[in-house]
């Protein structure tokens, strides 16, 4: 989940729609659009951190857990859809970093993997079917071990060529973000936070813009 263009898909899900057959059809027909490129944005945020260990929150097509595993980071990638999953893997192996990434199919929406993380990543988890974002995302930063980072970075939203929004999707700009997510301010820094307007295309090929949102929390060493 983590390619920015994620939050605008091709139909209007119906809320009832089951969330792993959605993705499943949703990646199956990206199957031939792979780019293969990290969400840059949240390179913006992660360049200064030395390796350790990262859960990434819906790894999408994989790059950004590539990226990182190409820097030292040993990650757990987990993704709802175990089509991606299979794309993820082989492009991981074309980089030589398969054995640095474990890629997990997994439903955030009940529950996040356990374990302790130097890193916890959440880029553009953001779904036009039903998903419990803030509190995944609460239980996520339950996993960042002390003096880790926890980094989300999202769509606050809807892209320049339209006024269309669906409801069924969570775009807080940051300081809503950090006021949803509440933090105690006894075990975390904000590090980072910004809102964003991101160069993007229309469906036409055209010049647009997207609004994005991005903060980095710091959990304070015990």
């Amino acid at each position: 989940m983590t390619t920015p263009p994620r939050a605008h898909h091709d139909h209007h899900p119906d809320p009832a729609d089951d969330p792993r057959a959605f993705w499943e059809s949703h990646y199956e027909r990206q199957r031939d659009r792979f780019r293969g490129n990290p969400n840059a944005l949240a390179l913006d945020h992660l360049e200064d951190l030395g390796p350790g260990s990262a859960l990434e929150l819906g790894s999408g097509q994989g790059a950004d857990a590539i990226w990182l595993a190409r820097r030292g980071w040993t990650v757990l990638a987990t993704e709802l859809s175990a089509t991606v999953l299979r794309l993820a893997d082989e492009r991981a192996r074309e980089a030589g970093v398969a054995d640095r990434i474990e890629w997990r199919r997994h439903d955030l929406a009940s529950g996040v993997p356990d374990g302790s993380f130097d890193l916890v990543l959440s880029s553009y988890t953001q779904s036009p079917v039903a998903f419990p974002r803030t509190a995944v995302l609460r239980a996520a930063a339950d996993r960042v071990a002390a003096g880790g980072t926890l980094l989300i970075v999202g769509h606050s939203g809807t892209p320049s060529w339209t006024t269309e929004r669906d409801h069924a999707v969570d775009m807080p700009d940051a300081a809503t973000l950090i006021a949803d997510l509440d933090l105690p301010e006894a075990g975390w820094t904000v590090d980072r936070s910004a809102d964003v307007e991101r160069p993007i295309t229309d469906p036409e090929g055209r010049p647009a813009t997207r609004q994005d949102s991005v903060v980095r929390f710091r959990r304070r060493p015990v």
